[in-house]
């Protein structure tokens, strides 16, 4: 009987893949998405000296939407870390989608960072 492969397994491997190419400095951070089922986390990260600037997620407390998982509540997530990320100074990012499909809740994060002024 052959099983099928985990599907985190499989995220985790494209991840890999991505991020052999992806990589965060100083003057262009990379925007690391994370999302479970639940909830929904963005981070802005220099790889060089191992620093996050920032981060936004679903859980903050700033965070006031009653539901945490859904396309508005990622829109919500992408406007919070881009005022955080240009009030830090950081204009242009490198965007890590974490090994998901740019589809659904990791879109709406990404354009809604765009339309706060990140540019990637």
């Amino acid at each position: 009987m052959i099983t099928k492969p985990d599907k985190n397994v499989v995220r985790k491997k494209r991840h890999l893949r991505v991020r052999k190419n992806l990589f965060g400095t100083a003057e262009r951070p990379r925007l690391n998405v994370y999302r479970s089922n639940k909830h929904i986390y963005a981070q802005l990260i220099d790889d060089v000296n191992g620093v996050t600037f920032a981060s936004a997620s679903t859980v903050d407390k700033e965070f006031n939407n009653d539901t945490t998982g859904n396309v508005e509540a990622s829109k919500l997530v992408g406007e919070l870390i881009a005022k955080r990320a240009l009030d830090k100074g950081h204009k242009n990012v490198v965007f890590d989608r974490g090994g998901y499909l740019y589809h659904g809740r990791i879109k709406a994060l990404a354009d809604a960072a765009r339309e706060a002024g990140l540019e990637f």
